[in-house]
């Protein structure tokens, strides 16, 4: 098993025990491939929930970029949702499970299509 696959069964299972999701590996694996060579970066593997910054690229960069999604509210509150069945305590929440909870919150699957 290659070094990705490890990475996209570790996604798979904070998606299991930390989210209470059962995964669409085929989506998650699309998901994790689309985050491109991040995913071996241990810093830009992972989203710091508590910085604005933050918080704003995955709005701008994914939501609004790769989603197409219109900018509005929603998509802070999305964001906000996501982080909460994430678990705002919980420390490392790498960016391939949040792209993938946005994706399934905003019905998206076909991005990926």
């Amino acid at each position: 098993m290659g070094r990705r696959d490890e990475l996209i069964e570790r996604y798979a299972t904070d998606l299991r025990q930390k989210c209470g999701v059962e995964p669409d590996m085929d989506l998650l694996r699309k998901v994790t491939i689309g985050c491109g060579p991040s995913i071996y970066d241990a810093d830009a593997a992972t989203v710091a929930a508590t910085q604005p910054h933050e918080l704003a690229t995955v709005r701008q960069s994914f939501l609004i970029k790769k989603l197409g999604l219109p900018d509005s509210p929603a998509l802070d509150d999305a964001i906000d949702k996501v982080i909460e069945k994430y678990g705002r305590s919980e420390r490392n929440k790498y960016r391939p499970v949040i792209y993938y909870l946005l994706t399934k919150h905003f019905g998206k699957d076909s991005v990926y299509g």
